[in-house]
């Protein structure tokens, strides 16, 4: 009996998993491709008939519809050569000579809209000698319990430099979180400037913005930011597909952050990534307030960031009042 009934929901979540695949994919016209999801309800539907009396040919029926899914998902395979979406058409690359490190293709647009933006790709150098500091940017753009995550690394002088891990996503792609189960999208590791990336997202998209000063050794914090460079130049070479559980902008930090940090626990909030501040607070990676809600309250950068002109130092602006920042750092 209980074998019976974990056949069927064996059988039933198969199913669902193969139609959404399907779906998202769309591995022929729309006609074709709700064909395939028709004739693969046909088969669950035939298997959980036959469960009851003829396990055996509910067996075989669930295996035959599995096996041809399967076949066809293994054939799904990342690339780099696709109509990229201009903001991120290019991929970083770093060179690690000692303590200078240069980065090709930091992304450092002015937005005007989504749609309306000046591309400009720069090469820029920067001294490890001089990293100074570690900042988390966590955006938010409707649930509380989902955000995107970025990390800010600035040196001596105030220079920032932001590593966000993005979907790489064609030109007439946008975002979806469905999407992120079923490969639709690459990964990319983008490098760019507060000005462009931060911005756009609180000036543009109308996101609402977060800055947490981390608590990093300066061993730890080079090691993190070699890391990113680590990541960006490997995926021109092997890329990868972007997923929305084990492979997205929040895991991705954590896998890399567990080479620095020894026993670092794993935690539903990695997950749910608007709660990654409440993680990392947990784990005494903040200074200069005594609760997150302070943390959070001081850290919104979202009216400060849309309160800067042209003319402002956008990365100074919006740190003033952070916990743990120095007045005017």
């Amino acid at each position: 009996m209980i074998a019976r009934v974990l056949l069927r929901i064996v059988i039933v979540a198969t199913a669902a998993w193969a139609g959404l695949a399907l779906w998202v994919q769309r591995p022929l016209a729309s006609v074709g491709t709700l064909s395939l999801i028709f004739l693969t309800a046909l088969l669950a539907i035939a298997a959980l008939v036959c469960v009851r009396q003829r396990p055996r040919v509910a067996l075989i029926l669930y295996a035959i519809g599995t096996l041809s899914v399967c076949v066809w998902w293994w054939t799904i395979v990342p690339t780099n050569n696709r109509d990229w979406a201009p903001d991120v058409a290019r991929q970083t690359q770093g060179v690690v000579d000692g303590d200078r490190v240069t980065l090709t293709n930091v992304r450092n647009f002015d937005w005007k809209s989504d749609t309306d933006f000046t591309p400009r790709w720069e090469t820029r150098q920067y001294d490890l000698t001089k990293l100074r500091s570690t900042d988390m940017i966590v955006s938010y753009w409707g649930m509380s319990a989902i955000a995107h995550t970025l990390v800010s690394f600035g040196f001596e002088g105030g220079e920032q430099v932001v590593f966000s891990v993005e979907i790489r996503r064609e030109r007439h792609e946008s975002f979806s979180e469905l999407g992120g189960f079923f490969k639709q999208f690459e990964l990319s590791v983008v490098a760019a400037d507060e000005r462009d990336i931060v911005r756009v997202r609180t000036n543009v998209r109308d996101e609402d913005d977060y800055l947490f000063r981390v608590n990093l050794s300066p061993e730890a914090r080079r090691s993190l930011f070699l890391a990113y460079i680590e990541q960006a130049n490997a995926l021109p070479v092997t890329p990868r597909f972007y997923n929305t559980v084990t492979a997205n902008c929040t895991t991705i930090i954590y896998h890399m952050a567990r080479r620095i940090v020894d026993g670092l626990p794993w935690d539903y909030r990695l997950l749910a990534s608007g709660y990654l501040p409440e993680y990392l607070f947990d784990l005494g990676a903040f200074s200069g307030a005594s609760t997150i809600e302070e943390y959070r309250a001081r850290g919104r950068i979202t009216d400060r960031a849309r309160a800067t002109t042209p003319s402002d130092d956008f990365s100074k602006a919006i740190r003033q009042g952070v916990p743990g920042i120095p007045a005017g750092g």
